[in-house]
């Protein structure tokens, strides 16, 4: 006698719900009606969108490098951003931040004004999408009160969807964080102990002018160039190698090209230079390096036996930071 086939959760699913599956508890029994819990059922996929990694969150964004840049790189700088549906009633503005006080994802000024600090922890593998979901309940949190760490929707927006793709994207680098507060002599003592402590950490920092996501940096002993290129990776390892082979990758005297990073789906260069070369002293010869990579980029020849050493090289110095 044969056996009665039993029913198979998954066309359950299908025949008991085709629409959204609402999102409940974890334990709780999945509203599809197979009979299974949440997190057993379509809960499993829902947490697999939301950690899933998006390699390079801020594509198709202007200025994507200055994005990865004060992620990752330049301790204090803002940049003013535009609504692609224009600003709520009440808020006279939004800026971006690197970091704000106590390190809180954004902050609703008593003006209505809207900081989005953008050197924070996130929950999910979208750091667009989680900046998203910010930005959002900032724009409606009470005048006055920062907003918390949040969870996103797996189909919730991204910075893409609310922000103007075509207004500019230009960072100013600040010496310190007095832009958390519009009064530093009358902020908190909490605020003002975190203000001590992030000017006290701070390295000095500058963009340099007229190359996007190049950014000198003064560190103890030796002082740093690291631009954010958005170049395909390959195609850039192979122009550095070129240039390095014949000795035309470094900015000037005692400065040299000690290899490069990965951030977000972009690779960064890394220079050492002397200490005392200013931001304004590279600045030009980060100009001319920028024009000689442009036509090693554009050599599409085969690498020579000495360039693939140089490769080889650049390539076993690479580190991933995201």
């Amino acid at each position: 006698m044969a056996k009665k086939r039993r029913t198979q959760p998954q066309a359950a699913a299908r025949s008991a719900q085709d629409g959204p599956v609402p999102v409940v508890g974890a334990r709780e029994p999945c509203p599809c009606g197979s009979g299974r819990r949440y997190k057993a059922c379509h809960g499993r996929s829902a947490a697999q969108a939301v950690t899933e990694l998006v390699r390079r969150p801020f594509e198709g964004l202007p200025g994507e490098c200055d994005w990865v840049a004060l992620r990752e790189l330049v301790p204090a700088a803002t940049v003013p951003l535009t609504l692609k549906d224009g600003l709520p009633e009440g808020v006279p503005s939004v800026t971006l931040a690197t970091v704000l006080p106590m390190a809180w994802p954004a902050l609703r000024r008593d003006d209505g004004s809207v900081l989005i600090g953008l050197q924070n922890d996130t929950s999910s593998g979208d750091l667009s999408r989680d900046l998203a979901d910010t930005l959002r309940r900032a724009l409606v949190a009470e005048p006055g009160t920062p907003v918390t760490a949040g969870r996103p929707d797996a189909d919730g927006p991204r910075l893409q969807d609310l922000l103007d793709t075509e207004a500019p994207f230009t960072p100013e680098v600040h010496t310190g964080f007095e832009f958390w507060v519009e009064n530093a002599d009358q902020a908190s003592a909490e605020v003002a102990a975190s203000l001590e402590r992030a000017n006290a950490a701070a390295l000095p920092t500058a963009r340099i002018a007229g190359l996007e996501g190049a950014y000198w940096c003064e560190a103890p002993g030796k002082n740093h160039l690291r631009w954010v290129t958005a170049h395909p990776e390959e195609q850039l390892l192979d122009a550095l190698a070129r240039l390095h082979a014949a000795g035309e990758s470094s900015l000037g005297e005692d400065t040299r090209l000690v290899g490069s990073f990965r951030a977000h789906g972009l690779v960064v260069p890394v220079w050492d230079l002397p200490s005392s070369m200013s931001a304004e002293d590279v600045t030009a010869p980060a100009v001319a390096f920028g024009e000689r990579l442009a036509k090693a980029l554009a050599d599409g020849s085969p690498l020579t036996s000495e360039e693939r050493r140089a490769r080889g090289g650049l390539t076993n110095r690479q580190v991933t930071l995201s």
